[in-house]
This record gives structure tokens, C-alpha cells and sequence, in this order.
């Protein structure tokens, strides 16, 4: 005897963002992956690991770092000085942008990021050491003034 065929299912709603259509993201307290969502949601579940993510109250300006320790983006609340990461524990030094300066690997030419100021910076990568402020056209202007 023949079985009926179930019908195909019904096709979902498809999905209407806010009437400016305005979104905004954070990062999964689950899996750490970037969520994006509709502004004036209170929480966000991740379609990945299901994990339910509360949203920072509107107005909370938010930043993005990358771990030292383990390459997770980790976002935080702009204005703190440290960020301690969920999955390696390192806890990061947060600079603002006018702290901060960036520099190309000597070695493996990746882009780096160090404090403004320092003399050298080590890459995450390759494990080289570049030297930066120290060109040999600055250290002759320093000379001759």
C-alpha cells in the first residue's frame, strides 16, 4: 500500500530587522564567533552553539581586541585598561587608539600593533624582533640638531 508523501515544509517568515534596518554585533559568550543583530534586542542566540548572549545596554560604546594568548577577537566596554579573555585567561592591556602604533613584521611582513612609544616589538607570528623609531634617517636628525 502506498504511503502518502509529507508535504514540503512551509518556508520561514523571512526576517524583517528594524524599521532603519539598523544592526549591530558582538561576540558569542559561547563559541566566540561575531553575532549580528537587530538594535534594541536585550539577547542574542547563537545559531551555532545555541548559547544565549545578554546585549549591552544601549548607548555602551563597544571594542574589539584580539587575545595575545590565544587569537580570539574579544569585544569590551571602551574605557577599560584590561580585558581578561574567556578561553585562555590571558589578561590583555586595552589601548586606546592614540596609544597604540602599527608596524609591518621585518621578517614576515604581517601587520603588528605595540604601544606607542616602544623601541622594538616581538611578532606573535614568526617570532621576530622589530625595531621601530630607530631608522637610521631619525637617529641622524637626532644627531645633527
Amino acid at each position: 500500500m502506498p504511503v502518502p508523501l509529507a508535504p514540503y515544509p512551509t518556508t520561514p517568515a523571512p526576517y524583517s530587522p528594524t524599521t532603519n534596518g539598523a544592526q549591530s554585533q558582538l561576540v558569542c559568550s559561547g563559541c566566540r564567533i561575531v553575532l549580528m543583530y537587530p538594535i534594541g534586542a536585550t539577547s542574542v542566540c547563537c545559531a551555532v552553539c545555541k548559547a544565549v548572549t545578554a546585549v549591552p545596554p544601549p548607548g555602551t560604546e563597544m571594542a574589539q581586541l584580539v587575545c595575545g594568548g590565544c587569537h580570539t577577537l574579544l569585544m569590551y566596554i571602551r574605557g577599560a585598561t584590561s580585558v581578561q579573555c574567556s578561553c585562555c585567561h590571558t589578561v590583555n592591556l586595552a589601548l586606546e587608539a592614540n596609544q597604540v602604533a602599527h608596524v609591518n613584521c621585518d621578517n614576515c611582513k604581517i601587520l603588528l600593533m605595540y604601544q606607542y612609544g616602544a623601541r622594538s616589538v616581538k611578532c606573535a607570528v614568526c617570532s621576530f624582533v622589530t625595531s621601530v623609531g630607530t631608522s637610521p634617517s631619525t637617529i641622524e636628525q637626532k644627531l645633527s640638531t
